[in-house]
C-alpha cells in the first residue's frame, strides 16, 4: 500500500470524525485512563499519523528517560506498516524520524514557564516547524491553574494542537456523574476534547466525554488492538 492510501484508510479518520474533523491548532486535547492502559500508545499512534502526512511533531516526554519512548515509535510504525503492507517501509520510516523530535523534562525540577520556553526555542530558534506536541506523562495533580492556563496560551499562541495523556490515581469514584474524570474539573475550561479509555467487555475502548462544548460520553467505535496496541476500528 502507498502512504497516501494508509493514511486515507487508517482508523485516525475515524478517530478525527468522532471529534468533528480533529483537535485543530490551538487547542488541547486529552486522553485520560489508569496507568498501563493503553495512553502512551494511543498518542504514539496519532504522532505517527501526523508524521506520515509530513507533519512536525514534538513528543514531550516527563519520564525519567525516553528510550521507551523511541521504542513506542519504532513498534508502531512496525505494525502499521505490516498490517498494510507499506510500500518502501524503510524510506518512509527515515522520513518519519527527520520530522520527529523527542525532548525529556522533569516536571518538578523545572516550572511549566521554563519547559514552555525551551519548546518555543526548539520552535523558532531551532527552526523545527511543529505541528502537533504531546505531552506525555504531565502530572496534572502538581499543576496549577496557571500551569494549564499557560499551556493553552502556548498553544494558541504557537498556533499548535497539544496532546496529553492523563494517568487517573486514587480510589474509586474516578468520574463524577457525567463520565468525566474529577480530576480535570479544574481545568475543564482549557480543554477543548477529552477522550477516556474504558473497559469494557474485556477491550480497551476510546469514548469521548468532552467535545468543545459538548460535554457526553460517546464510544467513538474504536478500540486499541490487544495484539498491536494500535487504535483500530471495532467490527460489527
Amino acid at each position: 500500500m502507498v502512504k497516501s492510501e494508509l493514511i486515507r484508510r487508517s482508523p485516525l479518520r475515524i478517530f478525527e470524525k468522532s471529534i468533528h474533523g480533529g483537535l485543530g491548532k490551538g487547542n488541547i486535547g486529552v486522553i485520560a485512563s489508569r496507568k498501563g492502559v493503553g495512553k502512551t500508545a494511543c498518542l504514539v499512534h496519532i504522532a505517527t499519523d501526523k508524521l506520515l502526512q509530513d507533519k512536525q511533531v514534538l513528543h514531550v516526554s516527563f519520564s525519567a528517560r525516553v528510550d521507551h519512548i523511541i521504542t513506542w515509535y519504532e513498534d508502531i510504525f512496525r505494525e502499521i506498516s505490516r498490517k498494510r503492507n507499506l510500500e518502501s517501509a524503510v524510506e518512509v520510516h527515515d522520513e518519519l524520524v527527520k520530522k520527529r523530535i523527542i525532548m525529556n523534562f522533569n516536571q518538578k525540577g523545572m516550572g511549566t514557564e521554563h519547559i514552555l520556553q525551551s519548546l518555543r526555542a526548539m520552535i523558532k530558534d531551532g527552526h523545527f516547524a511543529a505541528d502537533c506536541v504531546i505531552f506525555d506523562g504531565y502530572d496534572i495533580d502538581i499543576a496549577t491553574s496557571e500551569d494549564i492556563k499557560a499551556i493553552g496560551d502556548f498553544a494558541r499562541e504557537t498556533n499548535l494542537e497539544i496532546w496529553f495523556s492523563l494517568s487517573l490515581k486514587g480510589e474509586e469514584p474516578l468520574f463524577d456523574d457525567r463520565g468525566l474524570p474529577r480530576v480535570v474539573l479544574p481545568y475543564l475550561d482549557a480543554i477543548a476534547v477529552l477522550v477516556t479509555l474504558r473497559f469494557i467487555e474485556g477491550y480497551v475502548h476510546l469514548q469521548v466525554v468532552k467535545d468543545r462544548d459538548t460535554v457526553d460520553v460517546r464510544d467513538m467505535n474504536l478500540r486499541l488492538d490487544p495484539k498491536t496496541l494500535l487504535i483500530a476500528e471495532i467490527e460489527e
